[in-house]
């Protein structure tokens, strides 16, 4: 035993085996004869150099011949037909062909490859058409009743190879299954009493490269019964009559072909576990190589072609039932999965605040994908639950996830990998999952779990068939031992599986749905909204302006009564006139408001590039001009020079004035300071509520030292009519300053809003959009 970092992790060899031409061995296996034909006259251009032991001719002879001048006319239309019909995978054929004065049966197999096509014949067995026979065409359905007839993936994967040992006869066959990272383990197998297991065994990506798993893939039955035999070399018209056969300088692709000679190294690899013969089911599922069905005997053994077909017949079945076969554990565990997602995403749906529903209660979070951590990212906003790196090191991580991963969802169970940063947090987060919910905002969630020290059983210690040569170069070789060897994984979490990840993807399919249900909803709440604004400044426009003419008359009639009757009136009926009139003044004042805000949402926006540089101290002049000449004069402070922004400069003009009247006339100083300005990107960093403000836009304020707001009034302040004083304090006014600068300011797609200390100083924000200068 020993502790290392994961054998099987993507990358970690670079093998010049692989770069190994397997399919152009140029050698073929002796049970069997094998011919390349051109497409139109059938010709003989290439044969291996063993035709006498099976058709006693001799191959020289054999080359620029028609391969149907060979048979019997029994078989020469049939075989006429499949050679022009056949295409890349071998297809079957009947042969018979007069060897020695006597009729002899063979086993064709045919298919085309590279503008050329290959025959292959072997002899049939006694009794042996090469087709299934009735016998065991039934037990063959017999047998694929019994498998579709197993749900449990376990059972149905042991049941599998009990039934291909039943039907081939060899000692040991075992299911071996690929992981994401191309090793594998035997998950099923039966074999003698007496011989050593191999279930539950881990094999290295390197015992199977690429070169050969593609093979696999593309051609799924592997027969070789006898890995001790001598290769059988092929020989081409242009060598022939150089005298004695010569090796073949351009070696055929023999992808397809079961006669395909053995590499080296494949037989001492088999010959180290003591295997003598072999036959290999690839377990093609989804156009991927999910495993193999691996038949291993001691002794050499023959299978007629009829086996060997119906063993294919049965790794396409197993392979087809592989997506319906599920284990029952984990079948409980993806209906819970389910459940948690379904009530998850109902509770966000109802819910009003979105990150609340996410993250309360917690577990249900975690719950989703069995997660110890997570982390809800939305922008600068960062909520960790359960067991997580820091505050600062999700940051970095979530800046990581959103530049170098492409894709909505991402994971990995050896964090460390691709993040080598995550070494100093292995312990929290070995085991990563980064949803994105959206790809232009840094909305995402991150999902964690913690290393887990794993004991790996190898079958050998899987080091010992990678060797560096002196130049540098990795090579392998053939492991001599297959004992259990075990390994200590660290920097690794357990795996996550399919359906969390489905899970994951599902959460934001959620998410985007329901977004999209909500702004639909928004979207006609607000045409609604702009509907009733539009009918309601229509109605104030013109029930203010209507109330103007009898106020008027109130006004001026009582100032008649006043002037020329006033002498008839005691001082009681004399106040109260003058009462009257005040009242009235101040109902006009009040209609003259009222008249204004209500434009503000009939004119339209003349936006154009206003300097504030020019445009403050325009408003600062008219407010000095509009004091009392024993005022001291105002004192306005502008730190930094201020943008340009794309305002209408006329209601802009007016958001100043307002705001600045209020500096001045809510202050207990003698000589109030005011300061405007411009919030620097690190200062709206640190301004919570400027956290989400886009970087086109700018952060202005209007900072005085004056009585200061109490917090409870923030809101109410920006309500029409509201004054949170005496109405002849602080020199009165109408209490509609605050709320026509909030209309304007929301005209121009900004927002507004206020930072007071009580009895110090108060802050108005306000959000506009930037202008280059």
């Amino acid at each position: 035993m020993r502790q290392s970092e994961p054998l099987h992790g993507p990358g970690r060899l670079q093998q010049d085996h692989e770069l190994f031409p397997v399919h152009l061995i140029g050698s073929t296996q002796p049970y069997g004869v094998l011919m390349v034909l051109t497409e139109s006259t059938f010709t003989i251009t290439q044969v291996s150099q063993n035709t006498f032991d099976y058709l006693d001719i001799r191959p020289q002879s054999l080359l620029g011949k028609s391969v149907l001048d060979l048979l019997e006319p029994s078989s020469r239309a049939q075989l006429q037909q499949s050679l022009r019909t056949c295409t890349h995978h071998p297809s079957y054929v009947p042969i018979a062909i007069t060897v020695a004065n006597t009729v002899k049966s063979f086993d064709g197999l045919v298919h085309r490859t590279n503008q050329c096509t290959i025959l292959e014949l072997e002899p049939a067995s006694p009794q042996q058409t090469g087709q299934p026979s009735g016998a065991l065409q039934n037990n063959l359905h017999q047998v694929i009743a019994h498998l579709r007839g197993v749900n449990d993936i376990t059972d149905f994967l042991q049941t599998a190879v009990t039934e291909i040992q039943t039907l081939t006869g060899y000692d040991r066959v075992m299911v071996y299954q690929f992981d994401q990272y191309d090793a594998g383990s035997v998950v099923a197998e039966v074999k003698p009493p007496e011989e050593v297991s191999y279930l539950g065994l881990h094999y290295p990506a390197t015992d199977i490269p690429t070169s050969v798993r593609q093979l696999y893939q593309q051609s799924t039955v592997r027969f070789i019964p006898d890995l001790t035999a001598p290769p059988v070399e092929l020989i081409t018209i242009e060598n022939s009559a150089a005298g004695p056969a010569e090796e073949v300088t351009s070696p055929l692709d023999l992808t397809y072909a079961t006669l395909r000679g053995v590499d080296p190294c494949c037989i001492e690899y088999h010959q180290n576990m003591g295997v003598a013969a072999l036959l290999v089911i690839a377990l093609v599922k989804d156009n991927q190589l999910w495993g193999l069905i691996s038949c291993h005997h001691r002794t050499p053994k023959f299978l007629p072609c009829s086996t060997r077909l119906a063993c294919e017949v049965l790794g396409q079945l197993v392979a087809a039932e592989l997506g319906s076969k599920v284990d029952k554990t984990e079948l409980h565990y993806i209906n819970s999965l389910r459940t948690i997602q379904a009530d998850f995403v109902d509770s966000i749906a109802n819910a009003k605040n979105f990150k609340q529903a996410l993250i309360e209660p917690a577990l249900r979070l975690l719950d989703m994908v069995s997660a110890q951590g997570a982390a809800v990212c939305l922008d600068q906003d960062i909520t960790l639950i359960g067991h997580t790196p820091t505050l600062e090191e999700v940051k970095t991580l979530s800046k990581w996830a959103m530049t170098e991963t492409s894709t909505e969802i991402f994971h990995t169970s050896c964090l460390s990998d691709v993040y080598p940063t995550a070494a100093t947090f292995k312990t929290v987060a070995s085991g990563l999952i980064v949803l994105k919910i959206s790809q232009f905002r840094r909305y995402l969630i991150l999902w964690f779990r913690p290393e887990v020290l794993q004991t790996v059983n190898w079958a050998g210690d899987p080091q010992t068939s990678v060797h560096e040569t002196d130049e540098g170069h990795i090579l392998l070789c053939p492991r001599n031992s297959f004992e259990q060897w075990q390994e200590i994984v660290q920097a690794t979490a357990i795996p996550w599986q399919p359906a969390e990840i489905t899970n994951a993807v599902a959460l934001k399919n959620a998410i985007v749905g329901i977004v999209l249900n909500k702004a639909d909803e928004l979207a006609q709440i607000n045409l609604e909204l702009e509907r009733s604004n539009r009918e309601l400044d229509s109605f104030a426009y013109a029930a203010s302006h209507d109330l103007k003419e009898p106020l008027r008359g109130i006004t001026n009639f009582s100032n008649i009564l006043l002037k020329r009757h006033g002498q008839a009136l005691n001082e009681s009926g004399i106040k109260r006139l003058q009462t009257l009139v005040k009242l009235a003044e101040r109902m006009d004042g009040l209609i003259d408001a009222l008249l204004k805000f209500s434009r503000l949402g009939q004119t339209a926006l003349l936006l154009q590039p206003t300097d504030l540089n020019l445009l403050v101290p325009t408003v600062v002049e008219m407010l000095q001009a509009g004091r009392e000449e024993d005022l001291p004069p105002l004192q306005v402070q502008i730190p930094l020079p201020l943008p340009i922004v794309s305002a209408d400069p006329v209601l802009i003009t007016e958001v100043f004035s307002n705001l600045l009247s209020n500096a001045l006339k809510y202050t207990d100083k003698p000589q109030p300071l005011v300061e405007i300005g411009c919030l620097t990107h690190e200062e709206r960093l640190e301004q919570q509520a400027a956290t989400d403000i886009t970087p086109d836009s700018c952060v202005l304020y209007v900072k005085d030292d004056g009585i200061g707001i109490q917090t409870r009034h923030f809101q109410n302040i920006f309500r029409l009519f509201k004054r949170l004083h005496e109405r002849d304090s602080y020199g009165g006014g109408t209490g509609v300053g605050l709320t026509i600068a909030k209309k304007i300011i929301e005209r121009h797609g900004g927002r507004i809003w206020v930072e007071s200390v009580y009895g110090e100083k108060t802050t108005f924000y306000f959000v506009l959009n930037c202008k280059e200068k």
